[in-house]
């Protein structure tokens, strides 16, 4: 049988409702999912009420506005747990906090897109404001460059050809062609950053994570100030690449055998 045809369609419009949120837009409402989706406004509200009945969602009442609920995040947490990286990675990224004083980051690409898989707070004022399970565009960020750059040149032609390239500051890459060369660079040094791409006065240095068979299947980062992350720049780099290749050695990879 086709995909098309194996597809139910009023789960695949439910979990397209789902999917329509995200860290740059935490609440929607009917009028706007249905914009987002190209669906009717009575087909919104009953797929809307269906996810809030099961507790997939939960309405605002300030502003009768939809958000992600708690079963969404009991349902991402149960997956997570299965994922032995987010155990593996965590004192890796306790020891990049002690190290640099910073935030730190581990996250996996998705459609485009960077997921945060774990994370170790610094306490620190101006660091990265991030959940566990947020997404942001991969083209913005020092783990969504370091996880383009290590994609089969299909894979990342593809990307570069079906992304719409919004800028979010001054320093935002938004040309195909300059993103492109800036991940060749990364691919070379062994390291991606975020020069205040994302978000002004914001700094991110990443390391690619590999698996026992030398894929890059996760992002390493240390994140915060602009200021104090460039007058240590040289230090963290390094920091940051290590760690990547201590938690890439405890999942099996091995430098001198090559796949």
């Amino acid at each position: 049988m086709a995909r098309e045809q194996s597809i139910l369609q009023s789960v695949d419009n439910a979990l397209r409702v789902l999917e329509s949120f995200s860290v740059t837009e935490p609440e929607l409402g009917i009028a706007e999912l249905s914009r987002k989706l190209g669906l009717g406004k009575s087909t919104v509200f009953r797929l809307v009420s269906t996810l809030a009945a099961r507790g997939f969602l939960a309405k605002n009442p300030a502003n009768d506005k939809y958000r992600l609920g708690m079963k969404a995040l009991y349902i991402g947490g149960l997956a997570l747990r299965q994922i032995d990286l987010v155990k593996d990675s965590r004192p890796f990224l306790d020891t990049l906090v002690l190290k640099s004083g910073e935030a730190a980051h581990l996250a996996i690409l998705d459609e485009g897109h960077i997921i945060f898989i774990n994370k170790a707070e610094s306490g620190r004022a101006m660091s990265m404001g991030s959940t566990i399970g947020a997404r942001m565009p991969a083209y913005i960020t020092a783990t969504g460059k370091t996880l383009l750059a290590h994609l089969p040149d299909d894979e990342l032609e593809a990307y570069l050809r079906q992304t719409q390239f919004k800028r979010y500051t001054a320093n935002t890459i938004t040309d195909p062609d300059q993103l492109r060369s800036c991940l060749q660079e990364i691919r070379a040094r062994g390291y991606g950053t975020d020069m205040e791409e994302s978000e002004e006065g914001l700094m991110c240095i990443a390391a690619p994570v590999r698996n026992n068979r030398g894929q890059v299947i996760a992002a390493m980062s240390i994140s915060g100030s602009a200021v104090r992350m460039h007058r240590r720049f040289d230090e963290f780099r390094q920091l940051v690449m290590e760690q990547a290749e201590e938690l890439s050695r405890t999942l099996g990879w091995n430098p001198s055998v090559k796949w």
